[in-house]
C-alpha cells in the first residue's frame, strides 16, 4: 500500500484548522461556529412548519429565522422560536451558544429532559421553555446561570423537587414553574432571591411548609402557590413583603388562623386563601388593607362575625366569604354610598337575621349571593335601589312574603335565584319588564296563582324553573316567544289544560319537565320543531291520545318519561332517536309490539314499559343493549320465551317481566347476569325447575318466581344469594324439602314458599334468618313434624303463616316472645297443647283445625278437658249403641219366652176342660193357629178358646206350642 503524502498533510491542516477555529470560537464567540452548532440543533428537531427552512450555510446566520445578532453581527444574542410547531428533544448543542442572552422555545412540542449543558450559557438572561412536553428534573447546573433574570419552564411534565441551586440565581426577577408535576417543599434558598418580583408555583404537588425565609424576597409583588399540597401555618414573616400586591395560596392544606401580620401588606390588592383549613375569626386588622380590591377567604373553617367593612376597604370590589361557619348578621356600617363593591358572596354560612338593608347602600353591587344561610323575613320593597345588580341569589333561606313588584325596576337583572324559601303569592306581572333576565329559579316555594303572560316578554330567558309550587291555570299561550329558552321546569304544580302549540317554537329547548300537574289533551304536532330536545318528562298528568308520528324526527332525545298518563296507540314515534338513555312509558294504554328500533340506542340504560297492552315477544335484537340496567316489561300481554340474547345485557340490575304470558323453562343463562339485583318472573306460564345457576347472581336482592308452574326441588345454590332480601316462590309445584343452605341468606326479610308441595319438617335453620320481618309464609304445603323452637329468634317478624300443613306436637312456648307479630296463622294442622299466653290477642281462626289446642282465644285447657270427658268419640258412641241393642234384644226374647210359656200352660188347661172334638178338627185348628204364623204376622195371640180338644191331643198340643215358640224366636 502506498500513501499520498500531500493528502496526509492536507488532513492534518484541516484538523488543526478545526481545533483552532473551535478555540477561537470559544474565545471570541465567532458566529461561524454558532452556525455549526445551530445546524446540529436543527438536525435534532422536527420542523413540520418549516420554521428552520432558511437555516443554511448559504444564508448569513443573522438572517436565519428566530435569531438576533449583536449590532456588529459578531454574536448570536437571541434565539426565539416560540410557537413554531417544533418537536424533538433539546440538543446538547445549545450549551455551545455561549453568547446567548435570550432562549425562547416556549409553546412547542419538545420532549425529553432539559440538558445540563444549559448551565454553560453564562450570558443567558431569559430562559423560556414553558408549554412543552419536557420531562425529568430541573438540572442542578441551572444554578450556574448567574445573569439569569427570567426563568419560565412551567406547563411541562417536569417532576422531582425544585433544585436548591435555584437559590443561586440572585439576579432572578421572574420564576415560573407552574402547571408541572414538581413535588417536595419550596426550597429555603428561595429567600436569597432579593430581586424576585414574580413567583408562580401553582398547580404542582408541592408539600410541606411555606419557608419563613420567603421574607428575603424583598421586591416580591406576585406570589402564586395555589393548587398544591402546602401545609402548616401561613408564616407571619410574609408580612414583611412590603411590595406584595398579589398573594394567592388557594386550594392547599394550610391551617391555623389568618396571621394579623398580613395587614401590614399595604400594597396588597389581591388576597386569595380559599380552599384551605384555616380557622378562627377573620382579623379585623385586615380592614387596614386599603388598596385591597379582591378578598377571597371562602371554603375554610372560619367562624365568628363578619368584621370586614367596605366603609374602610374603599377599593374593595370583590368579597368572597362563602363556605365557612360565619355567624351573626352583616354589619350595619358595612357599605358606603360611594362603594366600589361589585361582588358580595356570603353563601353557605350560618348568617342570620333579616335581609340586610345595609346592602342597599352598595349601589355598585352587581352580584349578591346570600344563599344557604339562615336569613328570614320579607324581601325589602326597596330592593330596586340596587340598580346595577345582575345576579340576585337568595336561595336556601327562610324568606317569607311575596316577591316585591319593585323587582321589575331592576333593569340590569340577569339571574334570579330564590328557590327553597317560604315565598308566597303570585309572580308580579312587572317581571315582564326585565328585558335582560336570563335565568329565574323560584322552585321549592309556596307561590301560587297563574304564571303571568308578561313573563314571555323576557325574551332573553334561557332557564325557567318553577318546580314544587302551587301555580294554577294554564301554561301561557305565548310561551313560544322565548326563542332562547333552554330549560323549562314546571313540575309539581297544579297547572291544567293542554300544552300550548307555540311551545314547539322554542327551538333551542333542551330540557322540558311538565310532570306532576293536571295537564291534559294530546301532544301538539309542533313538537317536531324541538330538534335539540334531549329530556322530556310528562309523567303523572292526564295526557291522552296517540303520539304524533312526527316525534320520530326528534333525534336528540335522551330521556323520555311519559308514565302514568292515558296515551294509547303505538310507541313507535318515540324510537327515532339513537341517543336514548332512559324511556319510561309505565301505566298508559300503549298497544302493539315493542319497536325493535329501540335497540339502536346502544346507550339505553332504563327501559320501562310496564302496565300497558303490549303484545308479541321480546326481540332478540335487544341483546345489543349492553348498557341496559333496568328492564321493566311487567303487566303486559307479552308471550313466547325469554330470548337467550338477553344474556349479553351483563349490566342488568333490574329485570321485571312479571304478569305476562311468557312460556318455556327458566333459562340457566340468567345466572350470568351477575349485576342483577331484582329478578321478577312471577305470574307467567313458566315451567320446569328453578335453575341452580341463579346462585351465581350474588348481588340479587329480590327473587320473585311465584304463580308459575315451576316444579322440582328448591336448589341448594339458593344459599349463595347472601344479599337476598325477598324470596317469593309461592303458588308453584315445587316439591322436596327446604334446603338447609337457606340459612346463608342472612339478609332475608320476606320469605314466601306457600301453596307448593314441599315436604319434610320445617328446618330449624330458618331461625337463623333474624332479619325476617315482613312475612314467613310456609302455608298450604305438606310439612310434618313440630314447629322448630329456633323460630323464637325471629324477633322482627311481623307475619307468620304455617297453616294447612301436617304439623304436630305442641307450639313452642318461646314463640310467645315474638312481640313484633301482628298476624299469625297456625290453622289446619295437628297441633296440640296449650297456646302461649301472648297469643291470646290473635283471632280464633288463627288456630282452628287443631282439635287438641287449648288456651285463649280457644277454650281454656281445663274446660277443654272436661268437654272431652263429656263428649264421646264416634267409635265409643257406636259401641254403646251396639251394647244397648244387644241387651234390648235379649230382654225381648226372655219376655216373649215367658209369655209364650204362660200361654201354652193356659192352652193345656183349656183343652183338658173342653168337650170332645174330632181329631181331624183339632188338626185343622192347629193349622189355623200355627201353620200360617210366618205368613200372618201379628196374629200370634188369635186363639179359638171354644174349640174342643181331646185329651189324647194334649201332648201334641204342648209339643206344637214349644215348636212354635222356637219358630217365633228364629223369626225374631
Amino acid at each position: 500500500m502506498c500513501f499520498d503524502m500531500d493528502s496526509i498533510q492536507m488532513s492534518h491542516l484541516r484538523l488543526l484548522f478545526v481545533v483552532f477555529s473551535s478555540f477561537l470560537a470559544a474565545t471570541i464567540g465567532d458566529n461561524s461556529t454558532d452556525s455549526y452548532w445551530l445546524l446540529r440543533v436543527k438536525s435534532e428537531l422536527i420542523d413540520p412548519a418549516g420554521a428552520l427552512e432558511n437555516w443554511s450555510a448559504k444564508v448569513h446566520i443573522c438572517s436565519w429565522n428566530g435569531l438576533t445578532c449583536s449590532d456588529d453581527q459578531a454574536h448570536i444574542l437571541g434565539l426565539n422560536l416560540s410557537g413554531s410547531g417544533l418537536s424533538g428533544s433539546l440538543s446538547q448543542g445549545f450549551g455551545r451558544l455561549t453568547s446567548l442572552e435570550l432562549l425562547d422555545l416556549s409553546s412547542n412540542f419538545l420532549t425529553g429532559s432539559i440538558p445540563p449543558e444549559v448551565g454553560q450559557l453564562q450570558n443567558l438572561q431569559i430562559l423560556l421553555l414553558y408549554t412543552n412536553y419536557l420531562s425529568g428534573k430541573i438540572p442542578a447546573e441551572i444554578g450556574l446561570l448567574k445573569k439569569l433574570q427570567v426563568l419560565k419552564i412551567g406547563n411541562n411534565l417536569l417532576t422531582g423537587e425544585i433544585t436548591p441551586t435555584i437559590g443561586n440565581l440572585t439576579e432572578l426577577r421572574v420564576l415560573a414553574l407552574a402547571y408541572s408535576q414538581f413535588n417536595g417543599s419550596i426550597p429555603i434558598g428561595i429567600g436569597n432571591l432579593k430581586h424576585l418580583i414574580f413567583l408562580d408555583l401553582q398547580n404542582n404537588s408541592l408539600s410541606g411548609l411555606i419557608p419563613e425565609e420567603i421574607h428575603g424576597c424583598e421586591e416580591l409583588e406576585n406570589f402564586a402557590a395555589l393548587n398544591n399540597q402546602l401545609q402548616g401555618d401561613i408564616p407571619s414573616s410574609m408580612g414583611l413583603l412590603k411590595s406584595l400586591k398579589i398573594l394567592n395560596l388557594a386550594n392547599n392544606s394550610l391551617s391555623g388562623s389568618i396571621p394579623v401580620a398580613l395587614s401590614r401588606l399595604s400594597n396588597l390588592t389581591y388576597l386569595n386563601l380559599l380552599g384551605n383549613e384555616l380557622s378562627g375569626e377573620i382579623p379585623s386588622e385586615l380592614n387596614q388593607l386599603v388598596q385591597l380590591e379582591t378578598l377571597d377567604l371562602s371554603e375554610n373553617n372560619l367562624s365568628g362575625n363578619i368584621s370586614l367593612l367596605n366603609s374602610q376597604l374603599k377599593n374593595l370590589e370583590s368579597l368572597v366569604l362563602s363556605n365557612n361557619a360565619l355567624t351573626g348578621s352583616i354589619p350595619g356600617k358595612f357599605c358606603l354610598r360611594n362603594s366600589n363593591l361589585q361582588q358580595l358572596l356570603l353563601a353557605r354560612n350560618k348568617l342570620s337575621g333579616k335581609f340586610p338593608l345595609e346592602l342597599l347602600n352598595c349601589s355598585s353591587l352587581q352580584q349578591v349571593d346570600l344563599s344557604d344561610n339562615r336569613f328570614e323575613g320579607e324581601l325589602p320593597s326597596l330592593l330596586d335601589k340596587l340598580q346595577n345588580l345582575k345576579d340576585l341569589v337568595l336561595n336556601n333561606n327562610s324568606f317569607i312574603g311575596t316577591l316585591p313588584r319593585e323587582v321589575g325596576n331592576m333593569s340590569n337583572l340577569e339571574f334570579i335565584s330564590l328557590f327553597d324559601n317560604l315565598i308566597t303569592g303570585e309572580i308580579p306581572m312587572e317581571i315582564g319588564k326585565l328585558q335582560m333576565l336570563s335565568v329565574i329559579y323560584l322552585y321549592d316555594n309556596q307561590m301560587s296563582g297563574h304564571i303571568p303572560i308578561e313573563l314571555t316578554n323576557c325574551t332573553n330567558l334561557t332557564a325557567v324553573d318553577f318546580f314544587g309550587n302551587h301555580f294554577t291555570g294554564t301554561i301561557p299561550a305565548t310561551i313560544g316567544r322565548l326563542k332562547k329558552l333552554f330549560l323549562l321546569q314546571l313540575r309539581q304544580n297544579y297547572l291544567s289544560g293542554p300544552i300550548p302549540p307555540s311551545l314547539g317554537y322554542c327551538k333551542r329547548l333542551q330540557l322540558l319537565a311538565l310532570a306532576d300537574n293536571k295537564l291534559s289533551g294530546s301532544l301538539p304536532p309542533t313538537f317536531r320543531f324541538l330538534s335539540e330536545l334531549s329530556l322530556i318528562t310528562l309523567y303523572n298528568n292526564s295526557f291522552e291520545g296517540p303520539l304524533p308520528t312526527s316525534l320520530f324526527l326528534l333525534k336528540s332525545l335522551k330521556i323520555i318519561n311519559f308514565s302514568h298518563n292515558r296515551f294509547n296507540g303505538t310507541i313507535f314515534p318515540l324510537s327515532g332517536s339513537n341517543a336514548l338513555t332512559a324511556l319510561d312509558l309505565t301505566n298508559n294504554s300503549f298497544s302493539g309490539p315493542i319497536p325493535s328500533t329501540l335497540a339502536m340506542s346502544r346507550n339505553l340504560s332504563r327501559l320501562r314499559l310496564a302496565q300497558n297492552h303490549l303484545i308479541g315477544n321480546i326481540s332478540s335484537i335487544f341483546g345489543q343493549l349492553t348498557e341496559l340496567k333496568f328492564l321493566d316489561l311487567s303487566f303486559n300481554n307479552l308471550s313466547a320465551g325469554l330470548p337467550p340474547e338477553l344474556s349479553s345485557c351483563r349490566k342488568l340490575e333490574h329485570l321485571l317481566l312479571n304478569n305476562n304470558q311468557f312460556t318455556g323453562t327458566m333459562p340457566p343463562w340468567l345466572g350470568s347476569l351477575q349485576e342483577l339485583g331484582e329478578l321478577d318472573l312471577s305470574s307467567n306460564q313458566l315451567y320446569g325447575t328453578v335453575p341452580a345457576e341463579l346462585g351465581n347472581c350474588s348481588r340479587l336482592l329480590k327473587l320473585s318466581l311465584h304463580s308459575n308452574n315451576l316444579s322440582g326441588e328448591i336448589p341448594p345454590e339458593i344459599g349463595n344469594l347472601t344479599s337476598l332480601n325477598v324470596l317469593a316462590l309461592q303458588r308453584n309445584n315445587l316439591s322436596g324439602s327446604i334446603p338447609s343452605t337457606i340459612q346463608q341468606c342472612k339478609k332475608l326479610y320476606e320469605l314466601r314458599f306457600s301453596e307448593n308441595f314441599l315436604t319434610g319438617s320445617i328446618p330449624s335453620e330458618l331461625g337463623s334468618l333474624t332479619e325476617l320481618q315482613v312475612i314467613l309464609d310456609l302455608s298450604k304445603n305438606h310439612f310434618i313434624g313440630e314447629i322448630p323452637s329456633s323460630l323464637r329468634n325471629l324477633v322482627k317478624l311481623e307475619r307468620l303463616n304455617l297453616s294447612s300443613n301436617q304439623l304436630q306436637g305442641e307450639i313452642p312456648s318461646s314463640l310467645g316472645e315474638l312481640t313484633s307479630l301482628h298476624m299469625l296463622n297456625l290453622s289446619n294442622n295437628h297441633l296440640q297443647g296449650q297456646l302461649p299466653s301472648t297469643f291470646s290477642g290473635f283471632p280464633l281462626n288463627s288456630f282452628l283445625g287443631n282439635d287438641k289446642l287449648c288456651g285463649p282465644p280457644l277454650l281454656s285447657c281445663s274446660e277443654s278437658m272436661g268437654q272431652r270427658k263429656k263428649e264421646l268419640s264416634n267409635s265409643e258412641v257406636v259401641g254403646i249403641i251396639v251394647v244397648i241393642v244387644f241387651i234390648s234384644t235379649v230382654i225381648c226374647f226372655v219376655m216373649l219366652y215367658i209369655m209364650l210359656r204362660i200361654w201354652c200352660k193356659w192352652r193345656e188347661v183349656s183343652i183338658s176342660s173342653a168337650d170332645s172334638g174330632g181329631t181331624e178338627k183339632k188338626r185343622e185348628e192347629g193349622k189355623w193357629v200355627y201353620g200360617d204364623e210366618k205368613r200372618r204376622k201379628g196374629e200370634y195371640w188369635k186363639v179359638n178358646s171354644l174349640s174342643p180338644v181331646s185329651s189324647q191331643d194334649k201332648r201334641t198340643s204342648g209339643i206344637a206350642c214349644i215348636f212354635q215358640l222356637k219358630m217365633d224366636s228364629e223369626a225374631m
